[in-house]
């Protein structure tokens, strides 16, 4: 193990009975067999082959919590319940928050459901502090719950785009440290992009019993009702002034991001009972309320044989059959972990969604001589991420044979299902005829300390970020502790060469690969993932304004759920550091943020 895999392996997932990285592995393995109605034996060794070698990474909650002796939560994240618009509402959900972050699990939170800065309630008379006061009272019970040790609290908080306080909550990340437990996501509509598009007035609501006024209304959805219901107008703006906005915002300083809700609820194969709003913290898994990520990742530079030769392969059977190993974890996880509240259990297990996803992608590129974000490095990852999705609906459908379909599952609704649809016949004909397991089965995580964990391959889908660089990672008294790493690709083509210098030809960082190609790659896998992608796009600081605008509507037409971007600027620094030196990663951007 390289020395920041076993620091993170020691202060992150290492249990006190564990004596080496083996006995882990196993502690994960029996705990997961320990559900299986039949052959547990059986299955503790499939788990445990799965996992050795790093083949297969489970959630770091996974990991850390699996066959421990305490109560914690095995899920990664959660997206809370909606805030109800009263004091009683508010600290409540509150209270629910810091629940979960005690056990370990990051939170999403919709805070559209409170009323605008400056309103009047019916009842009380009492104004309103609007939504953006009420994060920062959760950004501090998050830093005083959390205040020491290796691991730091996630949130996500999400806003409409038709929020009177939306500009507000746009601009509140502009200095440094404000709301420093969150990342921030604007819910962007169809609606709004045609008014984009169009250059219209945009109107600016709230649901007309929670304001006190005599303007216009309106019928819009909103979180905590089954139907449209009438909004009052508070004021209106220009739908392109307000887009301007949150590009502006993005472009330099690098929040919010944008959610395009009505595409995820469109393809949503739960579409049926569930209104989604939020996501978890890293956005690779929007969720309806209470809902839970159980998130692992398949570790691809496991499957290239020969590497860096003219023969070099990726081996699709060896990949197939970790992929159905994995299903099975992931779906034992849902029963064999704790939850922080009742109601995370009931969601949980009605929809036993998993999120299985991919690490190590840019790292398999160099090691098959292919450069990411080519035409051959794309329909590569293409055909990766749809071997991935066919063979883990396959995988449910029989578990679903074995052990029963989720109990959300309504066949002749989730048939319709626009993801569903997409899938080829074969497995529509299944599922048809003996259910599914899993509501839901892929998601791309960032995967930052689990592939740290692993020898520092490349994480998630993203590009390798340099040839060496400096990673700052937290020990257990919060202390700060520093590592210089080599490339996992880099560092195993040396070891085969014995040469001591020098790259493989085809390795590629990240700064020298054009934002749109980042996109390309994000679009490329999009149709085989049925929950979402968490990827940051590297934007240049030289990069055109312009052109950053144009990234955005291409995000929009080639069909994203959501987008990020990252610009090197003075308030949110960069996001790691090479070598040779630069600035600090923001807090939010550093592996201790990250859910995993």
């Amino acid at each position: 193990m390289e020395d920041i895999s076993n620091h993170i392996w020691n202060i992150k997932y290492r249990d006190k009975s564990d004596a080496t990285l083996e006995d882990t592995w196993r502690r994960i393995a029996r705990a997961l067999c320990a559900v299986e109605p039949v052959n547990k034996a059986h299955w503790e060794m499939q788990f445990y082959q799965a996992l050795s070698g790093f083949q297969f990474l489970p959630g770091g909650r996974i990991q850390a919590g699996a066959g421990i002796q305490r109560n914690v939560t095995l899920l990664n994240c959660f997206v809370m319940g909606m805030i109800d618009d009263s004091m009683e509402g508010i600290f409540n959900a509150l209270k629910e928050s810091a629940l979960t972050l005690q056990q370990g699990g990051g939170i999403g939170y919709d805070f559209s459901s409170l009323r605008p800065r400056g309103t009047k309630a019916k009842h009380t008379g009492t104004i309103a502090s609007g939504p953006v006061s009420f994060m920062h009272v959760w950004d501090a019970m998050c830093d005083t719950l959390l205040s020491t040790g290796s691991r730091r609290g996630a949130m996500m908080a999400t806003l409409r785009c038709d929020h009177p306080d939306i500009e507000e909550f746009i601009a509140v990340k502009q200095q440094a440290g404000v709301l420093y437990h969150f990342n921030l996501s604007v819910q962007v509509t169809d609606e709004f992009m045609a008014a984009v598009r169009d250059d219209t007035d945009w109107p600016l609501v709230f649901p007309a019993q929670g304001i006190s006024s005599h303007s216009s209304t309106l019928y819009r959805e909103w979180p905590g009702y089954q139907e449209k219901i009438p909004c009052r107008i508070v004021k209106h703006v220009q739908a392109r002034s307000l887009w301007q906005k949150i590009l502006r915002a993005s472009y330099d300083y690098a929040e919010p991001g944008v959610l395009f809700i009505d595409r995820i609820n469109d393809l949503n194969n739960l579409w049926y009972r569930e209104r989604i709003s939020a996501t978890n913290p890293c956005g690779e898994i929007p969720l309806p309320p209470y809902g839970a990520c159980d998130l692992g990742s398949i570790n691809l530079v496991k499957f290239v044989r020969k590497p860096f030769t003219d023969s070099a392969s990726l081996d699709f059977d060896g990949l197939t059959s970790i992929v159905r190993t994995a299903t099975r974890m992931l779906d034992n996880v849902i029963d064999a972990s704790h939850f922080p509240l009742t109601i995370h259990k009931t969601m949980a297990q009605g929809s036993r969604r998993i999120g299985l996803g991919i690490t190590g992608l840019a790292d398999t590129f160099v090691m098959l001589g292919i450069k990411y974000g080519s035409l051959q490095s794309l329909e590569l990852a293409t055909r990766i991420m749809q071997q991935i999705c066919h063979t883990a609906y396959h995988t449910s459908t029989e578990l679903a044979k074995e052990k029963g379909s989720f109990p959300f599952y309504d066949k002749k609704k989730y048939l319709q299902g626009k993801f569903i649809r997409g899938l080829p016949e074969e497995f529509q004909s299944g599922i048809a005829r003996w259910g599914i397991r899993n509501s839901h089965l892929i998601a791309i995580a960032p995967t930052g300390t689990i592939s740290m964990l692993a020898n520092n391959v490349s994480s998630g889908l993203e590009p390798i970020f340099s040839v060496r660089y400096r990673r700052t990672v937290l020990n257990t008294e919060g202390a700060a502790s520093q590592f210089e790493l080599t490339n996992y690709a880099v560092r195993k083509w040396r070891l085969l060469t014995g040469r001591s210098s020098n790259v493989p030809e085809a390795l590629i960082c990240a700064e020298d690969i054009p934002p749109r190609v980042h996109l390309e790659m994000q679009a490329a896998l999009q149709p085989y993932v049925d929950n979402a992608i968490s990827k940051t796009i590297n934007i240049p600081e030289q990069y055109p304004f312009k052109e950053f605008e144009r990234l955005y509507d291409l995000a929009y037409e080639m069909g994203l759920k959501g987008f990020t971007t990252f610009r090197p600027n003075p308030v949110r620094g960069a996001v790691l550091e090479h070598a040779e030196g630069g600035m600090n990663a923001p807090h939010c951007c550093t592996i201790e943020r990250e859910a995993d």
